[in-house]
């Protein structure tokens, strides 16, 4: 019996309000029901990105001595490898050992591997094994323009240059909240190492799939700190591709960025000399005179603000340098040392003795 049995001469009643209390349980049920469900979807496709950035590798590539003891087993070997920094990832890349079969080749030994490889390349060097036949290595550098991924893709994978940069131009690409629809994808494809298929990949496959690491990859950097320096992600993007081509060592990234940033907030001309070339229609002779002189909204040297689009594929670091400026007073530098490194300065006489001891 469900509740207090009711005199026989008294009729029942259908009770209005436990119903009521019943569809409001059942509303609720299914309100959590479904956000349960938006929460599992979203999960998957965060776990889907994390397995693609897996799979992945970017960055420099430090040579590393790397042992296998014997009797490892292939979940160790694994582990290991993630953590001397040859693959970015340890459950991840246990779970592509297994699937690739090659765990039962690893031999014992002492093996000369470098940082930030291809998993299945790792796995294949301390292994009897060789890459697979089928996959091709596509390799974009850091400070890669669109131009010279499109020549890569056809060395690589075949796909003609002219017809990748009109797919990347006509395709319509976008990656809230970073690449606005309708805005070049230039800069957006991420530089690192992929593997595709030899015969077959298109030239939209090669943009989704690199659009997709940019997201991947660039999911930790502090986006937040875009509003507080007065531009907006895909200017971000821009700043970091000046970045890219002008610094040679790691510490003048952030100091770059700050002379961007200073020159910005006063109205003076970026003068960077990456912008120029990017318009040069002799990229192979440097940058001249006469190119400083050429009407492009891409010359810093003539107008002022950002360039209209990025220049090159930047990588982390400087996508972190452009989100992260130093806080200092620089408005110029000079390229100084052999190193690569810059000299930088607050007022033009300092900028002029660096200019002398550096360049002189």
């Amino acid at each position: 019996m469900l509740g207090p049995r009711m005199p026989e001469s008294e009729p029942t009643k259908p009770s209005i309000e436990p119903r009521r209390r019943s569809r409001g349980r059942s509303h609720a049920g299914f309100l959590v029901f479904l956000a349960l469900l938006l929460v599992a979807g979203t999960l998957v496709v965060v776990a889907g990105r994390y397995y693609v950035w897996c799979e992945g590798a970017s960055g420099p590539q430090t040579p590393v001595q790397f042992v296998v003891p014997e009797g490892a087993s292939g979940s160790q070997v694994a582990d290991a490898l993630h953590e001397a920094g040859v693959l970015r990832c340890g459950m991840v890349s246990r779970w592509l050992l297994r699937r690739s079969d090659m765990a039962d080749d690893i031999r014992a030994g002492t093996y000369a591997l470098t940082t930030n490889m291809m998993p299945e390349d790792a796995f294949a060097a301390i292994g009897n094994t060789k890459p697979l036949d089928m996959t091709a290595r596509f390799t974009i550098p850091e400070g890669y323009r669109l131009t010279q991924i499109a020549e890569r893709a056809e060395e690589v994978l075949g796909i003609p240059a002219p017809a990748f940069l009109r797919q990347a131009a006509d395709g319509g690409y976008s990656l809230p909240p970073y690449l606005p629809k309708r805005n070049p994808v230039e800069g957006f494809l991420f530089p690192q190492t992929y593997r595709f298929l030899k015969d077959g990949t298109t030239a939209n496959d090669v943009i989704e799939r690199m659009l997709e690491e940019f997201r991947t990859a660039t999911v930790r950097l502090p986006w937040q700190n875009a509003e507080r320096l007065g531009v907006t992600p895909y200017e971000i993007v821009t700043i970091a591709s000046m970045i890219e081509r002008e610094a040679r060592v790691e510490r003048d990234r952030s100091l770059i960025a700050a002379v961007i940033y200073n020159r910005l907030r006063l109205g003076m001309l970026l003068q960077v000399d990456p912008t120029v070339g990017y318009i040069d229609p002799n990229p192979d002779n440097g940058v001249t005179n006469s190119d400083y002189a050429i009407r492009s909204p891409y010359n810093t040297y003539l107008y002022p603000g950002l360039p209209p689009t990025p220049i090159a594929s930047p990588g982390l670091p400087s996508l972190r340098a452009a989100l992260n400026p130093a806080h200092v007073d620089y408005l110029y530098y000079v390229l100084c040392g052999a190193d690569g490194h810059h000299a930088f300065s607050v007022t033009f006489a300092q900028h002029e003795r660096n200019i002398a001891r550096c360049l002189g």
